[in-house]
């Protein structure tokens, strides 16, 4: 018992230990924001500990540190005049506050050794970050705006999207800028048709045509692609989605019998023992004896397996409108097979095993129409085309 309690002690103490010198390691090489947070999450869960005083010491170095570096870089790139430096300004300025914020519920944060609390330089930089995101927010909506304006590519509609999309977050309302990202989102758009083709002998379901178009049941989560199914006239489409259905067979509908003989011996009554002389045997108290008469029974049992399988092969393609060149296909196919088994049997049932009489409770069932077996196998193909779906990808 002495030997585990020691033994959990110094497990305890290395890892205290290993914590302490990660941290300081971190504070060393100038990660900082390691530092402090190593030390935060470690003294949130007991700052008055005197195993966590290390913690409170590295916790007041990195502080100073970090926001010292801060505010030299804030006023170097400040000095610049860059506008294209007001982001970076503006975390900055975020991740101070931010910081200052997870420190100060945890004082007082006493340093015993030196009978005095941890010193922290805090400063309030909300009219910086105020002052700095307004400027911020001027520089992306005439950077957005302009971009939007002269945009020739898809791209260049995205990426003014983005820039409206970051000024919406750090400045909700600002301008007009959600009507601005509607127009480049709108814009940035690839949009795609799409046409079903059956080149088969059979009838595609309309039931199964219904879902496969259905894109609504995909979960598809692509801000830049719109597919249509019944496309519209005031677009100008970019590609054409061809989901091709190129061959569908349908087998025969069969029914294979199996024949199984099977023996059991089984009970039959009672009979008295008998030794080898043919004497009945009695038991100490002069009763007779008697066992289970055992008898061979057999069966004639016949297994029939209803079969019919559907097998659909098609392709996808995706053709670029523009150019009229296929730029991308894939491999659409499925099979469906249907599989009913039943039996009867001839003879004493008894000699069957316990799977083999599950099977007599059933009966033949009329085969699915054609039709059905189509829609059947479809319901694999929805699994593959969203999988193409997903893995498209136009620019």
């Amino acid at each position: 018992m002495k030997k585990a309690l020691l033994y959990g002690l110094a497990m305890t103490l290395a890892f205290s230990c290993g914590g302490v010198k990660k941290t300081q390691e971190a504070l060393n090489t100038g990660n900082y924001e390691q530092a402090i947070y190593r030390s935060i999450n470690t003294l949130v869960d007991n700052k008055s500990k005197k195993g966590n005083q290390p913690y409170v010491i590295l916790l007041e170095e990195a502080f100073a540190k970090f926001s010292a570096r801060e505010l030299e870089e804030i006023a170097f790139l400040q000095q610049g005049g860059n506008p294209a430096d007001l982001e970076s300004i503006y975390r900055k300025y975020n991740r101070l506050k931010e910081i200052q914020s997870r420190i100060r519920p945890l004082l007082p944060l006493p340093i015993y050794e030196e009978n005095r609390d941890a010193r922290f330089r805090f400063g309030n930089y909300d009219a910086d970050i105020l002052d700095t995101r307004d400027a911020l927010s001027e520089y992306l909506y005439a950077n957005a705006s302009d971009l939007l304006k002269q945009a020739s590519t898809k791209y260049d509609y995205r990426q003014a999207f983005d820039d409206f999309r970051y000024l919406e977050e750090i400045n909700p309302g600002y301008a007009d800028v959600r009507q601005q990202m509607e127009e480049a989102h709108r814009k940035g758009i690839d949009y795609v048709k799409v046409r079903m083709i059956n080149d088969t002998q059979q009838i595609i379901p309309e039931r199964l045509e219904s879902e496969l178009l259905n894109f609504n049941t995909y979960g598809l989560d692509d801000l830049w692609t719109a597919y249509h199914t019944n496309p519209l006239d005031e677009i100008d489409y970019d590609y054409e989605m061809q989901v091709a259905f190129r061959n569908i067979l349908i087998s025969p509908e069969q029914v294979n019998e199996r024949q199984v003989i099977k023996e059991r011996q089984v009970k039959d009554g009672k009979k008295l023992l008998r030794d080898e002389a043919g004497n009945v045997v009695k038991d100490s108290l002069g009763n007779e004896i008697e066992v289970d008469r055992m008898r061979t029974v057999r069966c004639n049992f016949y297994q029939f397996t209803q079969q019919k399988t559907a097998q659909v092969d098609g392709t996808v393609q995706f053709i670029d409108l523009r150019t009229r060149q296929a730029i991308n296909q894939y491999p659409l196919a499925s099979q469906f097979v249907f599989e009913h088994v039943y039996a009867n049997y001839d003879g004493d049932r008894r000699a069957l095993d316990n799977d083999l009489v599950a099977l007599l409770d059933l009966a033949a069932v009329p085969f699915p129409s054609d039709e059905q077996m189509v829609y059947d196998a479809g319901e694999d193909l929805k699994a593959r085309l969203k999988n193409i779906l997903v893995s498209q990808k136009f620019n």
